[in-house]
């Protein structure tokens, strides 16, 4: 029955990243006004009905193809690499590592652009990086084992969307992983401004 259930999930999470790949897809060519759900439908395989069982319109199905299904349990597998008396800070630092890849980033930077033409995107965005968010207050949470108050981990998680902020709209010159330094010569790269941001929490600012 686990076996059934899993085969299943795996399913239903590969429809889910097919309709919004299509989705994001169409929303480069055309614009957000240029195609209607039918038309991410079609292009995924698959029925109207079948989008409906998983977005609710396609300004969320756009946004959704900045999250990888597939990594959905990967802060599982983080949790088995980090000591169990590691600093909540530390935590953080590894986590952000891990999960901010430069496609997310560049997904996310797409879809801020896109929304200063199509404002009704900006919620579902909001939506994504909270989801970042709470997933590193979760797994803060989990690992501190109770030696902080609750609030901390809020507090350090709220940390996650200030520090992702200016790489998504742009505002700070970052080099995002594999984006050659020709590019931008007086960037600093994405691990310069993880660790100087991490080392500004740690002195307490």
């Amino acid at each position: 029955m686990m076996i059934k259930q899993n085969l299943r999930d795996l399913k239903r999470e590969a429809t889910a990243h097919a309709l919004a790949d299509a989705a994001y897809e169409l929303a480069l060519e055309r614009g957000l006004d240029g195609f209607v759900v039918d038309d991410i439908a079609q292009r995924a395989g698959y029925s109207r009905r079948t989008f409906a069982n998983h977005f609710s319109c396609k300004e969320e199905a756009v946004v959704m193809a900045t999250v990888a299904f597939k990594e959905k349990h990967e802060p599982e597998r983080l949790l088995a690499t980090i000591p169990s008396d590691a600093h909540p800070l530390d935590t953080l630092h590894h986590l952000l590592k891990m999960r901010l890849t430069a496609e997310l980033f560049r997904k996310l930077r797409t879809l801020v652009t896109m929304s200063k033409e199509a404002p009704t995107l900006e919620p579902y965005i909001l939506i994504v990086l909270r989801k970042l968010q709470f997933e590193a207050q979760s797994i803060l949470s989990e690992l501190s084992g109770g030696r902080y108050p609750e609030s901390y981990s809020h507090l350090l998680a709220g940390a996650t969307y200030g520090v992702m902020l200016p790489l998504i709209d742009g505002s700070l010159k970052v080099l995002l992983p594999g984006e050659p330094a020709a590019d931008a010569p007086d960037a600093i790269t994405f691990e310069q401004y993880l660790d100087t941001a991490f080392s500004y929490l740690r002195q307490g600012f």
